[in-house]
Formats: C-alpha cells, sequence, structure tokens
C-alpha cells in the first residue's frame, strides 16, 4: 500500500469507529425527536464520521462544479448522503459515504497493483553511466552522455545506453525486455542495448546514439503513452457516464416529487408523511441516486484494459494503447512478412554457381558491391568473404530499392541482386528453382553466376500459426520479395494459408489493402513485421505488430504492439490476451448495467431501500474491479 492509501484507510477505520459509536448510541438511547438534546447528539457524532470520511468527496464535488463539471460520482454521493441525513437516516447517511470510499480504496489499490505490474517490466531507467574520459571513469547522468563516447559497465550493473562492444565479453539478463529469463551472450563486435543487466564480465560499449534515443527511453514513452490510446467500449463509457449521469438525477427528482405529489393532492394536500422517512419518496430518490452512481463502469473498464496491457507486458510484448488490444481482440486475418517474423533472419551462403570467373571471384564481387547495404542477405554475403579472407573494394554504390545494388568493383561495373534487376538490365540470367534466396551478379553487362542464401524457419512459427487458427479461426497471409520457389517452401512448412512471393515495398502494402478490403467484416487485419523496412505496411493494417525489437530501431515507431523477445509465438499469447481482456471488459459492462437496473426498479417502487442501494452500488464495483484484475493474471 502506497502512503495514501494507507492514510485513507485509517480514515476509514477511525470514520468506522465513529459510526459504530453513533450507532450504538442511537440503539441503546433512540430519539424521535430530531430537534431535541439527544437528536443532536445523534447528528454529531454521525457528522463527525461523515466529515472524517467524506471531507474529500465533498471538496471534489464543490470544485468540479465550480469548473462547470457537475454531474458526476462525487456529486451524486453528496447529494444522496447529504440528503440522508436531511431526511433524518444519519446512519444510512454515513455508511454511503464509508462504503463508497471503500470502494475507491479498493479500486485504488487494483489500479496500484496494475501499475506496478508494468513498472515492473520497465524498471530499466539507469539511473548512471561510467563514462570513459581522459583516461578516467567518472558516474555521470546517462543524459550527459553523446554518441559516440566509451561507457564501462560492470558486473552486476544495467546497460545505460545502446552501443558496440568494444572490450569484454559477458552475459546479458534480457528479461526486463522480453519476459524470458535466459541469459544472452555478448562479445566484442556485439552490438548492446540499454536496459539489459550485465552478469558477470566487464564491458566497454562505445555509444552508438544519445540516451533521448535510446531503447529505454522509446519504451518507457510507449508506456508512459499507452493509457491515452482508448478502446472503443472505454470511449463509449466516458460518453455514457456523461448523459447517463444528469439523466439519473433528473430522474431522482422526479421520483421525489411527482408520485408524492399526486398522492398528497390525493389527500387534499393534508398528509406530506409519504414524502420523507423511511420508504418515502424522497428517501427512494436518494436510495435511486446512490445505485445509479456509474463507478463500477467508469472504473472497471479501464482498469480492466490497463491489466490487460499489464499482463501482457510480463511476457515481452508492449501494447500501445487499449484501442490496439480491443482491435486485436477481433482479429481474423493475419499477414507477415518473411524474413525475420516467420524465418530467423540469419542468412548464411549455402551455394556459389560462377559463369566464366573463379568462385572465390565472383563471391568478392557481389561482396564489395553489397558493403554499404545493411540488409541481412547483403550482410551473409560479406560475412561469408571475410571468413575466407577476401578483400575488394568498391565504389559508386547505388542501392535500387526491390532490385539489388549498382556499385564499381576494381573498375568494372557489377550489378548484384534478383532476377528481376537482371531482366531490367537486359542481362539473361538463368531460372534456379533452388530454395532460398538467389542473389544474381553480372558484371560489365555479362552474367556473372549466383549466390544461394539459406534463412532458416523459427521453430515456433508453425506453432504459433496453428494456435492462430485454433484461437481464432484465422487466415493466414505471407507476403515477401523472395522468389516463389523459396516462399513456397517456407509457406508448405509453416502452414501459411496463401503466399505472395516476389513483391516489391510498395507491393506489399498493395497487397496489405487489397486484403483489407475482403477481411470478415467486424473483424480486424494484422500486419506482422521485423519493423525495419515494414512500416507503410504496418501503418496500414488495423494492427501493425513488430518483430525483433531488440535488433530493430524502427520497430517501435511503427508497430502498435512490440513483440520484445523476437518470439513469433508470443503472438498467440497476446491474442488470448486481448480476447480475454474483451470478455471481461463485456462481462463488467453487462453485470454492472443489469444489477444497478434491478436494484434502481426495486428501489423506486418501494422494495428496496438505501442499504440495499449501497450495496448494489459499492458490491458491484467491487466484483467489477475483481474481474478486471483477472487480465492481469493471464497465462
Amino acid at each position: 500500500m502506497s502512503k495514501k492509501q494507507k492514510k485513507m484507510l485509517i480514515r476509514i477505520i477511525a470514520a468506522g469507529v465513529i459510526w459504530a459509536i453513533g450507532f450504538a448510541v442511537e440503539h441503546i438511547f433512540p430519539t424521535d425527536e430530531r430537534f431535541s438534546l439527544l437528536g443532536f447528539i445523534h447528528l454529531g457524532i454521525f457528522t463527525a464520521a461523515y466529515l472524517v470520511i467524506g471531507w474529500d468527496i465533498l471538496w471534489k464535488a464543490i470544485r468540479n462544479i465550480s469548473h462547470g463539471q457537475v454531474f458526476d460520482e462525487n456529486f451524486l454521493m453528496c447529494i444522496a448522503s447529504i440528503g440522508a441525513m436531511v431526511i433524518g437516516e444519519y446512519d444510512e447517511g454515513g455508511a454511503v459515504m464509508i462504503l463508497y470510499q471503500i470502494g475507491e480504496l479498493f479500486q485504488s489499490v487494483a489500479v496500484g497493483k496494475s501499475r506496478r505490474s508494468i513498472a515492473e517490466m520497465v524498471d530499466i531507467n539507469p539511473e548512471y553511466a561510467n563514462v570513459e574520459r581522459d583516461g578516467e571513469v567518472s558516474e555521470v547522468s546517462p543524459e550527459d552522455v553523446a554518441a559516440g563516447e566509451t561507457i564501462v559497465i560492470r558486473p552486476g550493473e544495467r546497460i545505460p545506453l545502446d552501443g558496440t562492444i568494444i572490450s569484454g565479453s559477458s552475459e546479458l539478463n534480457t528479461a526486463a525486455l522480453t519476459g524470458e529469463s535466459a541469459l544472452r551472450a555478448v562479445a566484442e563486435g556485439d552490438e548492446v542495448i540499454s536496459g539489459c543487466i550485465n552478469t558477470n564480465g566487464m564491458l566497454k560499449v562505445k555509444v552508438s546514439r544519445p540516451y533521448s534515443d535510446s531503447t529505454v527511453a522509446r519504451i518507457l514513452e510507449l508506456v508512459e503513452n499507452s493509457t491515452e490510446n482508448k478502446a472503443k467500449p472505454e470511449n463509449f463509457i466516458t460518453k455514457f457516464a456523461k448523459v447517463y449521469t444528469p439523466i439519473v438525477v433528473f430522474a431522482a427528482i422526479a421520483l421525489a416529487i411527482i408520485p408524492g405529489l399526486i398522492e398528497t393532492s390525493m389527500n387534499g394536500f393534508t398528509d406530506f408523511t409519504n414524502w420523507t422517512g423511511e420508504g418515502g419518496w424522497v428517501y427512494r430518490a436518494l436510495s435511486f441516486l446512490v445505485v445509479s452512481c456509474p463507478c463500477a463502469l467508469v472504473i472497471s473498464v479501464p482498469l480492466s484494459y490497463f491489466g490487460g496491457i499489464g499482463g501482457a507486458s510480463k511476457y515481452g510484448i508492449m501494447i500501445k494503447g487499449a484501442n490496439y488490444l480491443e482491435e486485436l481482440s477481433r482479429a481474423r486475418t493475419f499477414v507477415f512478412d518473411k524474413t525475420g517474423t516467420l524465418t530467423k533472419g540469419s542468412f548464411a551462403v549455402t551455394g556459389i554457381t560462377p559463369e566464366g570467373m573463379p568462385e572465390n571471384e565472383l563471391l568478392g564481387i557481389c561482396a564489395a558491391a553489397e558493403t554499404y547495404s545493411t540488409h541481412p542477405i547483403a550482410q551473409s554475403i560479406i560475412a561469408e568473404a571475410k571468413k575466407r579472407e577476401l578483400t575488394t573494394t568498391a565504389s559508386d554504390a547505388e542501392e535500387i530499392a526491390g532490385y539489388g545494388v549498382k556499385a564499381v568493383v576494381d573498375g568494372r561495373t557489377a550489378i548484384v541482386g534478383n532476377h528481376r534487376l537482371m531482366q531490367r538490365e537486359n542481362i539473361e540470367a538463368p531460372s534456379v528453382d533452388t530454395p532460398g534466396t538467389v542473389v544474381h551478379c553480372a558484371v560489365d553487362g555479362k552474367y556473372a553466376g549466383y549466390i544461394v542464401i539459406s534463412d532458416e524457419i523459427k521453430p515456433g512459427s508453425p506453432k504459433a500459426l496453428a494456435a492462430l487458427k485454433e484461437l481464432c479461426g484465422a487466415k493466414t497471409v505471407m507476403l515477401t520479395g523472395d522468389r516463389k520457389a523459396a516462399a513456397d517452401a517456407i509457406a508448405k512448412t509453416t502452414g501459411i494459408d496463401e503466399y505472395h512471393a516476389e513483391l516489391l515495398p510498395d507491393g506489399k502494402v498493395s497487397k496489405v489493402e487489397e486484403l483489407y478490403k475482403a477481411k470478415p467484416e467486424n473483424s480486424s487485419l494484422v500486419f506482422v513485421g521485423d519493423g525495419m523496412n515494414d512500416a507503410p505496411a504496418l501503418a496500414r493494417a488495423d494492427v501493425g505488430i513488430a518483430m525483433g525489437a531488440m535488433g530493430s530501431d524502427a520497430a517501435i515507431e511503427a508497430a502498435d504492439i512490440v513483440l520484445m523477445n523476437d518470439n513469433i509465438e508470443s503472438l498467440p499469447t497476446a491474442v488470448r490476451i486481448s480476447k480475454k481482456t474483451h470478455a471481461i471488459v463485456m462481462q463488467n459492462i453487462v453485470f454492472a448495467i443489469g444489477v444497478k437496473v434491478l436494484i434502481m426498479l426495486l428501489t423506486a417502487v418501494g422494495i428496496g431501500n438505501m442499504w440495499i442501494a449501497v450495496f448494489g452500488d459499492v458490491g458491484v464495483a467491487v466484483l467489477a474491479i475483481l474481474n478486471a484484475t483477472r487480465a492481469m493474471r493471464i497465462k
């Protein structure tokens, strides 16, 4: 419990003790004379209990009224409780406020628990960085370290900034980011990201970007903004409360005046006993106000979504807002990028077929031309050339998006890329059916051979796709710029329903558009990519999900949901969480409205009383909040 919650608990206990004393005095020394000494003693004791527990609610109501915000739960509670005391129901007036504050405390504890579940996941903000300057290491704020500087991370310390290891080796605990406890081995030359914990060896890291652009800063910003994007049920409840509250206030006024006025006129305006006292129309109206308080809905619906976001964070699933969680629960079409999503994205050269030159010469030319590319395929060719200790230089490199690269290598013009690039340059190249990605090469306008690059399927891909179909009958589609033969092999192994190969970047967006138009009515389309070159497709989908935020600068910015652990099996988990959260929200809405309407009707016809109204309001709120917290506990 926080200090504020402990203070509230003390106030509740104090008010409860005073109220109990008043209740005992009222029954030991009863009186029907409200304006007698004993009557004033009763009033004084219950008023003391009321002010101890309710002064802040009174202040909030007055402050909101002064700002033009009249109709809210504070106003309802004040009118109902003060009204009960005015008509002589002192004990019930005090009980209304005490039980309401118990409900508020319960809500505060539940929200705090949900916030802590997210805070634990993102407890990654580094307090300091050990920066090396002029041969000395000093402790400074991470914000004061510039890109290019060297920092030292000792065993047990949290990595404060993103960068590349220049000396040392260790194992990193990435659980705060990925939700997984497995350690990640790193050594010289490896990239590390902020937020991970260095478990053993000493590391020296060259900072690659300032703190404001670091992984930690972006994740913290994402979490802080996650409550701003509200789901449709949240927006509905907000609008509903604004309309509903004034309606029930005027309905209560009508209930207090009209039936009593009719009955009194029938008695010739000689008997006014039907207005006040327990069972009277004013009493019924006040009870009506108590049970009509919409706090069960206003509290439990946002809390359910907040709990769902917190529950997802435990599994390394970062969700930018309740609206995306809600959209995911309606997903029926899942569109996947291939490389880095369904496959590992760790390419390796598995075949070299030269024409008119030695194998190593072809590899060296391709590696030199690809030097300026960061694409995983290019990096695999460069890695193979380094392994064979081949050294070739290139200049005037020009990347041709969706095709390949053109460069001058040792004075010769080399064109390296896919089959479409060869066709575009009017170079005759063979059609290769070998599974894997084929990179063709031409030198000075003459075909020089091809290299085959293979990528492994992620072990969890088939299982994840099968789980999606079981969860929501999902249609799965794969989009790739790779050859049809490679795409077909991946589709058969993973169980993809449909695939489209040899797509240019804008072709992926066009296919997403087509699939979006063809999706089932009232359903959502999800695009899952690596977040590096899929931003347009991620943005076009109802929900964009980025894989591999551990290695992607663009993932957190481009996607609505980020799977921090690069594990595609987290996708069905995210869908399960979204569906359970949606179910909890619907349960709370139906339950709260149903019970409240029933008790409001019973109260209006005189069957219910204020005690039933109080327990109906607070009880419904407590049960709804308890139900909402289930969203945090999803296996």
